[in-house]
């Protein structure tokens, strides 16, 4: 078979898989869909905006959420496209520039995700843990440091394997497993030594994947500390209740990740509708049910949404 690059004069595609077994149904299966993105989509543009409008949101752990909103809201706008236009129209080409920059996008907001959870792990123990310094420990200046660390730490992390992965002949099937294009996808096209490019991943997913939930339970270690060294079983709730949507939003991104890592590493053989319904799950359950969390969860973001929605009804 002839082996093809991106350096070759030819333009070079993939083609992207829809839900398989279901290729006649894939006009009916696109409404639950197009229903998640519209619920990601104004869930978290709808937090955003609560949280920009409310000057008594203007604090840490809300300028989290909202990198958080930001980051789902990317995550979702960068796997839309092809999905809806997979089930619409039954587009399936994808340029091969083009899903080298879905790939970085989608993996790039990925790892961005777990980073904005342990950020948001660190406020939560400063606040319960030493919430006398909470205010100077936590400023805007270090918010914003916070914020751009995370962007670079995640930009740095997928930059070397988008590269790598670029420098190598894809000679195999054009075809992908997935509607959108995802590492370990394309890395099973290549005909070359792929050896350097699964050391890095395996560096990747120590230095993310394992790394960032270890820190964040490890927070949750001395916040639980903090919190049976209280005096009242009513302060004890109230710590534990300020954290649950922390803890659930934690559960919703890294119970799917864990499934779709397995899934790749021990279950190869399985149907590939089993591979497509755990990355679906993975890639839209953080974005549509974050904002769901939050909403319900947090008092303060449900007032501000009620606060919104009475502003519109009176400049109407």
């Amino acid at each position: 078979m002839s082996e093809v690059t991106n350096t070759t004069g030819a333009p070079y595609y993939f083609i992207l898989m829809g839900i398989p077994g279901f290729e006649g149904s894939h006009v009916w299966i696109s409404i639950p869909f197009c229903c998640l993105y519209t619920v990601s989509i104004m869930g978290n543009t709808t937090i955003l905006a609560v949280i920009r409008t409310e000057p008594s949101l203007h604090q840490p752990m809300y300028l989290f959420l909202s990198m958080l909103a930001l980051t789902d809201l990317g995550l979702t706008l960068t796997t839309l496209p092809t999905v809806m236009q997979l089930l619409w129209f039954n587009i399936r080409k994808i340029s091969f520039e083009a899903c080298f920059a879905q790939f970085f996008f989608l993996h790039g907001f990925s790892f961005m995700e777990s980073s904005v959870l342990l950020a948001m792990s660190f406020d939560r123990y400063v606040a319960i843990c030493r919430p006398l310094h909470y205010a100077t420990i936590l400023t805007s200046k270090v918010i914003g440091r916070i914020g751009l660390a995370i962007v670079c730490r995640c930009v740095l992390a997928v930059l070397p394997s988008l590269f790598l992965l670029k420098r190598l002949p894809f000679c195999r099937s054009h075809l992908l497993s997935h509607s959108y294009c995802l590492h370990p996808d394309m890395i099973r096209l290549v005909c070359a030594d792929i050896r350097v490019n699964s050391w890095y991943g395996f560096a990747l997913v120590l230095l993310i994947i394992v790394m960032d939930p270890l820190l964040i339970v490890l927070s949750y270690a001395f916040i639980l500390k903090s919190i049976l060294g209280t005096a009242s079983w009513t302060e004890r709730f109230r710590a534990l209740n300020n954290c649950l949507s922390h803890i659930l939003a934690v559960l919703v991104l890294y119970v799917p990740m864990v499934g779709v890592s397995m899934t790749h590493r021990f279950a190869k053989h399985a149907s590939p509708l089993v591979h497509v319904i755990m990355a679906n799950i993975y890639l839209l359950a953080p974005p549509v049910m974050n904002p769901i969390i939050y909403s319900v969860k947090t008092k303060q973001i449900r007032q501000g949404i009620f606060h919104l929605l009475l502003q519109r009804k009176v400049y109407k």
